[in-house]
């Protein structure tokens, strides 16, 4: 059986951080920092993604435009075309998905709602939690 969006999220918490389009790009960063997290979900209409801004857009956009662009609302700067998931998606395809895309977070939506987000981080740690149960599992077969 194959670990699934659905278990990670049930594992994790379905908490999306998300922010207004309007909103600057140094409140954006500040909420990441105060947060601890590496991305935000841009808020669309009826629950919907408008786009995703990760730290790695936050460096981007200083490093090309200059500090002024903190001032800039993050809809300006974000990702719009937005990979997003279903809770049925496995973690081998997600981890495909990330590497092919070379992003680190995907908005999980269903019915087209918002209802999680999945980070690089968490697909470790899935893989990490399955590679230990199947280690216990060998181990009460052997002693058996």
């Amino acid at each position: 059986m194959s670990m699934t969006v659905k278990n990670m999220l049930d594992a994790k918490g379905r908490e999306v951080v998300v922010v207004a389009p309007e909103q600057s790009l140094l409140e954006v960063a500040g909420i990441l920092h105060e947060k601890r997290i590496g991305a935000v979900v841009i808020a669309g209409g009826e629950g919907r993604t408008a786009g995703i801004f990760t730290e790695r857009d936050l460096v981007r956009a200083v490093a090309e435009k200059g500090a002024a662009v903190l001032d800039a609302p993050v809809s300006t700067i974000m990702t719009v075309n937005v990979q997003t998931c279903r809770e049925d998606t496995t973690v081998n395809q997600l981890m495909q998905m990330m590497s092919v895309g070379r992003f680190r977070h995907v908005p999980v939506e269903e019915a087209g709602r918002l209802v999680g987000i999945i980070s690089i981080g968490d697909v470790v740690k899935s893989r990490i939690r399955e590679i230990e149960l199947e280690a216990e599992q060998i181990k009460a077969y052997i002693a058996s």
